[in-house]
């Protein structure tokens, strides 16, 4: 953790791969294999000549070098003269010698007292002065509550060091050179914390340039392959014997084991040691997994309630009751026969299970729940820009990415001419819509050919299952013919995981690469515009078997005598006899579990394991099997870390939970036991997460932030639609409004006895096509009419299968709910979101109170000091009276220590210590 003196802290670290080229001199120049490194005393040339010494410079050899050779000693020159300009800049730096022919190499950074409160000063970074005020606490009922909630989740709280003092907090101020004397610094080396040490050096690293290729920062020098990494360092090992417990380790026992699962995790243990940005991000996972804890049990009564109403449920038993002898119409032409509705008995029993009055309730339920979800995240955030100091925090200007600075370059390259040629035209240079329009018709054309694919793979499964489901009816196997319906259900489902499992992968790297080609100018736009492709990709993948279930499947299938043919001789595919809700609940299901288990955990967990054996492997292969004499025998902690997996974003993490969040609200009608699912998901993801923050991943670098940014609009998205997505999934997928109906409207005695019969129209056998009627029927000869699942006329009307009234009764009052759910959810959406403030009344006040604090300590600051001024002006003027030679020495003398309270030209203070001078 320290240089070789023990002393100064090891605060960024920089990794390169070397290679010592071994000297080839001409002949007669030197002798044979001298290993020649600096570069005054070779003349580089790229596969050149040499013709004897150098003119005027004695005992200078020119060497022949090879392409790789020359990359390699450019590169040197480059790291040289970017080390050189960070010293400069007061870094103080340490290298390893670079004893093998090849090898990896380690420069480690430490940045002084001088440079750390220079930089904090133009950073505008809040520290917390010697000022301490009172945090006001909730009274009355509130205050009896939390104390309760306190003590009964003491056990489940994370063993971690508190704050002495938990009702006082330091008043926070950005850091001033100027007041150094007002903030409470008890020791220098541990006033700025290891993370906001990592943070100022970050920034130095950036905005330092070298002049070759006019490379713009330590960004564009790893694109380069300048060097490999730059990274700050783990605060040590996170187990082992030793008795030592740093904040790693403590992380590791009290958050990042799955052992522990059941405590809360330690939120602002997690800030200090990552950062703010991925402080809110287990802070929003975190309250998100909280709130699926009611969702899960509402969920699970919804189901135990299908499950008890079951045996009651009138439509069910008709279904099954074997003497309402229902012939219902083949399934396929030729090889189906006609059947008996009974047999469809365990589908319609199930269905009941997901499709009863109670699913309604949960909808808006999860409509109410997303909002009150928004709402309580805001909250959240609120509570903890004040504690974390985050309040009126100004956006950082952002360095521009190195791909820009590349592409801006060659544009300057291209326009030199014009530009000599114009001297007036010293317009500060940028890329133009016009230069990124090849970018833009490259993304709106591969987007919409990827939505586009998702949409044919939908189709082929589609087609898989009509083809299969025709196939499997040829069969001379009686069992194979009765299960046609769930054999191909489920291999249709696993086939749509796959496709999903597959294409996510795809999409992500395309999406990636899109955003790339459009060179965005800052990380920020970069990583707004890779979400939002991400997502919609990702969105439409995930969701589009889905969608095609709920709405589509069994709509377009025509009726008997008239059915709709794909391909010449395939049918379109019919819902199942208990309606599409219980496919709907299976396809969910599946996908929504297999992408948990399979993409979220195996994935995550398997994947930065191979990535980090390979890149062992490579560095083993790569270097050379030379005894470093230098090296020690225990790995150094900069050694273990590069080992890690480079952090790449938080946006893998961000977006499988947004995919889950809208399957947990999206289609919730359809399967109330999702947010259950996702709970059991979360509890195990967010150790998983933590420990790959902790074990697997090098140390990211601290990046302050004060919400979640682009990912709250995408939560708030979700949840709207869901309430649109739910109110058809109730009205038009499950048999809610037919029921309905049929009991307000058409039963004779108010109950649901004869429904059944109600929703079957008839069809005259003799009406079917020549070459698709059952051949060798096991039903009888004199089956007239067949039923099938729609409001038809029957054939003795004079509009023979036609729509029937109750179609367009059905229809309207379907269109009229979803009218009156959405309007209805939505205003008490709005209610919620109105009735609970953004910012809770305790942080509200603390705020205004910190203000008034902040105001008074400095104008008690500003009147001490004029006091001070007045006294001194006073004491000189009754010495100037006495006019003696001595009272001009000692007015010289005060002048002097008064102008100790005064700026220095070059803009420090001098009079506390002779350490805060200019730097």
């Amino acid at each position: 953790m320290h240089f070789r003196d023990t002393k100064r802290k090891v605060d960024y670290v920089l990794a390169y791969h070397y290679r010592n080229r071994l000297a080839r001199p001409l002949p007669g120049m030197g002798s044979p294999g001298r290993t020649c490194r600096s570069a005054s005393l070779a003349l580089v040339s790229n596969g050149g000549t040499g013709k004897g010494p150098w003119p005027g410079l004695p005992g200078v050899e020119v060497i022949k070098l090879n392409p790789l050779d020359a990359l390699e000693e450019e590169k040197r020159l480059q790291r040289e003269e970017y080390e050189r300009n960070l010293v400069e800049a007061g870094l103080e730096i340490e290298k390893d010698p670079e004893n093998k022919s090849q090898g990896l190499s380690f420069v480690r950074i430490h940045a002084p007292w001088q440079v750390l409160s220079r930089e904090a000063e133009l950073l505008k970074i809040k520290m917390p002065t010697k000022k301490m005020y009172e945090i006001t606490e909730e009274e009355g009922v509130l205050k009896t509550l939390n104390d309760i909630w306190c003590k009964l989740t003491e056990p489940l709280q994370p063993q971690v060091p508190q704050q002495e003092n938990t009702k006082m907090k330091n008043l926070s101020y950005p850091f001033s050179r100027e007041k150094i004397h007002l903030y409470n610094i008890k020791d220098r080396d541990t006033f700025f914390d290891n993370a906001t040490r990592s943070r100022i050096v970050r920034e130095i690293l950036k905005r330092t340039s070298i002049k070759a290729r006019n490379s713009m920062g330590i960004g564009t020098l790893i694109a380069n392959n300048v060097y490999d990494a730059a990274y700050p360092l783990h605060d040590g090992e996170y187990e082992g014997q030793n008795d030592v417990i740093n904040e790693r380790k403590l992380l590791y026992q009290e958050w990042a084991r799955y052992g522990v699962f059941y405590k809360f995790q330690p939120i602002h243990l997690i800030r200090k040691y990552f950062g703010e940005k991925i402080g809110l991000y287990f802070a929003w996972l975190g309250l998100y997994t909280e709130f699926l804890i009611p969702s899960s049990v509402v969920g699970i009564i919804v189901f135990l309630y299908g499950c008890i109403t079951i045996e009651s449920d009138i439509p069910s038993k008709e279904m099954c009751d074997q003497r309402n002898a229902f012939t219902m119409c083949p399934l396929c032409d030729k090889f189906c026969d006609y059947w008996n509705l009974s047999s469809a008995c365990a589908t319609a029993r199930a269905s009941h299970l997901f499709d009863n009055p109670a699913t309604v309730f949960f909808s808006i339920f999860m409509a109410l729940w997303a909002t009150m979800f928004l709402e309580q995240w805001k909250r959240l955030q609120m509570r903890l820009s004040y504690f974390w100091d985050l309040t009126g925090l100004e956006e950082e200007e952002e360095h521009p990415r190195p791909e820009y600075e590349t592409k801006l370059l060659q544009k300057k390259l291209k326009n030199k001419n014009i530009t000599t040629e114009n001297p007036n035209g010293h317009e500060k240079e940028k890329l133009t819509w016009s230069d990124r329009m090849p970018g833009y018709a490259a993304n709106f054309g591969l987007m919409l050919f990827m939505v586009m694919l998702t949409f044919s793979a939908v189709f082929g499964v589609i087609v898989y299952r009509i083809t299969t489901a025709a196939a499997l009816s040829f069969s001379s196997n009686e069992t194979t013919r009765s299960n046609v319906r769930v054999t191909v259900t489920a291999t249709a489902v696993i086939i749509n995981l796959v496709v999903i499992l597959i294409l996510d992968e795809i999409y992500g790297a395309v999406a990636k690469w899109l955003t790339e080609i459009e060179i965005p100018k800052t990380e920020k736009t970069f990583e707004e515009r890779l979400i939002l492709k991400a997502f919609l990709l990702k969105f439409v993948n995930s969701y589009a078997p889905i969608f095609y279930v709920a709405f589509f499947k069994g709509r377009f299938v025509g009726r008997p005598g008239r059915y709709v043919y794909v391909f010449e001789g395939y049918r379109m595919e019919e819902c199942a006899p208990g309606g599409c809700l219980m496919e709907l609940c299976i396809q969910l299901s599946i996908i929504m579990l297999g992408k948990q288990l399979i993409q979220n955990n195996l994935f995550e967990i398997g994947i930065p394991k191979l990535k980090k054996l390979f890149r062992k492997l490579k560095d083993e292969r790569s270097e050379p099997k030379e005894m470093d004499i230098n090296q020690s025998k225990d790995p150094q902690q900069w050694d273990l870390d590069y080992i890690l997996e480079p952090f790449t974003g938080l946006t893998p993490e961000y977006m499988e939970m947004i995919i889950q969040f809208g399957f947990v609200t999206l289609f919730v009608a359809s399967f109330p036991l999702a947010p259950l699912f996702a709970l059991l998901n979360n509890i195990i993801e967010v150790r998983l997460d933590a420990k790959k923050f902790v074990t697997e991943l090098r140390r990211p670098d601290t990046v302050r932030v004060k919400d979640i940014g682009i990912w709250y609009n995408i939560l708030s998205g979700i949840g709207k639609l869901s309430v649109i997505i739910n109110a058809f999934v109730i009205a038009v997928t499950s048999d809610f409004i037919p029921r309905l109906m049929y009991q307000y409207a058409y039963s004779q005695n108010g109950t649901m006895h004869g429904f059944i019969n109600h929703t079957l129209s008839y069809f005259n056998v003799s009406h079917l096509k020549a070459g698709t009627q059952p051949q060798n029927s096991l039903f009888a000869q004199d089956v007239l009419f067949c039923r099938f699942k729609d409001y038809r006329e029957p054939p003795w009307s004079p509009n023979q299968y036609e729509f029937s009234k109750q179609y367009w009764a059905v229809l309207s009052a379907r269109l009229a709910f979803v009218i009156l759910f959405q309007n209805l959810v939505m205003f008490l959406s709005v209610l919620v979101d109105w009735m609970i403030p953004d910012i809770p009344k305790d942080i509200s006040q603390q705020i205004k109170k910190e203000k008034t604090v902040l105001v008074d300590f400095f104008l008690k600051e500003e009147h001490e000091k004029l006091k001070l001024m007045e006294s001194f002006i006073t004491h000189d003027k009754r010495k100037h009276k006495s006019g003696t030679r001595s009272g001009t020495k000692s007015r010289r003398s005060r002048a002097a220590s008064f102008s100790q309270l005064t700026r220095s030209p070059k803009g420090s203070f001098t009079s506390f210590s002779s350490q805060h001078t200019v730097v």
